[in-house]
């Protein structure tokens, strides 16, 4: 009560720096808290509450003080990544945060977590293009494909507008690594649209996906439907999906054979040195597995070259150690 009385941040005040829970050299930083969507399926409005921005000056000193202790990598996360600004700056302002934030002396990799794709700002990719330390990625959860799912779901998008969407994406920023999540198993999804979200993946050939089976969560608007679906078919049809797009990361890793990244050294498991280009986020996406005689430095980037592909992992060797 008294801290309320004072206006005192007592996170702040009390714990001082932020301290990191992840390794020294990379650093997720949160740049809004709560979301302003509908989506049918998603609880998160009601934990978190509405959209609320972090100033960009903020932001900009938190990756300063990152930057200071060691970070070289910072993952931009949020609810809804592109409605960023609206609420404090009265229109989206996500391209004017991340030209404050590349300019960070010794940020080398900024990634975009979490941007939802109805009105998405086409802006950033012109951000993206222009500055070399914004990682060509982009994490766009779409959940689904068939219009009468993405209807349900309240998505606000049909798949055609996704389609024009990627495809606009992938002509400013040719080669960008793009990650999409999906749900399986919505209320009322029939094996048409199953078929129809593989053609769809077949068609776009992610780079990366990951898939949820739909949960039932009270209080949602979803939870007033039949949740018609055995969870066992649920899975069933998560798995199909996914092997389909198994076969899509084999390939698209197999075209990486020869070819050399720069990738940052996470961590050294079992003898060998585990790292990520910057189309591979923490956990969920592509390693590269190097074998080394010289030791290589944890949070030190290297020259990689692809000696090895498979289903979601590369090996690879130094070039410069």
């Amino acid at each position: 009560m008294i801290l309320k009385r004072f206006n005192v941040d007592y996170k702040a005040e009390l714990i001082g720096e932020r301290l990191l829970a992840t390794p020294q050299h990379y650093a997720y930083m949160k740049i809004a808290e709560g979301c302003n969507r509908t989506c049918a399926f998603c609880a998160i409005p009601l934990m978190r509450g509405v959209h609320t921005s972090r100033s960009i000056e903020d932001l900009v000193h938190e990756a300063e003080r990152l930057v200071s202790r060691g970070v070289k990598e910072i993952m931009l996360i949020a609810q809804e990544l592109t409605y960023y600004g609206l609420d404090l700056y009265k229109k989206r302002m996500l391209p004017d945060l991340l030209k404050r934030l590349s300019d960070v002396r010794g940020l080398e990799w900024i990634r975009l977590h979490y941007a939802y794709p109805h009105k998405f700002p086409l802006e950033i990719l012109d951000v993206m293009k222009e500055r070399e330390n914004i990682c060509n990625y982009l994490d766009m959860p779409l959940q689904h494909a068939s219009d009468s799912m993405l209807k349900a779901m309240k998505r606000q998008i049909s798949r055609i507008e996704m389609e024009e969407l990627i495809t606009n994406i992938r002509a400013i920023v040719p080669g960008i690594c793009l990650r999409t999540t999906l749900i399986a198993g919505f209320p009322g999804e029939t094996p048409d649209d199953v078929e129809e979200l593989k053609n769809f993946l077949q068609a776009q050939r992610f780079d990366r996906v990951g898939i949820f089976s739909y949960s039932h969560e009270e209080n949602t608007s979803a939870y007033q439907l039949v949740d018609d679906i055995p969870g066992e078919e649920k899975q069933r049809r998560a798995e199909e999906i996914m092997a389909l797009q198994q076969e899509i990361s084999y390939e698209k890793n197999q075209e990486k054979i020869g070819k050399v990244f720069k990738v940052l050294i996470d961590k050294k498991e079992a003898g060998r040195y585990i790292g990520r280009t910057e189309f591979d986020s923490v956990e969920v996406d592509n390693e590269v597995i190097i074998s080394a005689e010289k030791k290589l430095q944890p949070g030190n980037f290297y020259q990689v070259q692809i000696t090895k592909a498979f289903d979601y992992d590369l090996e690879g060797v130094v070039l410069n150690s």
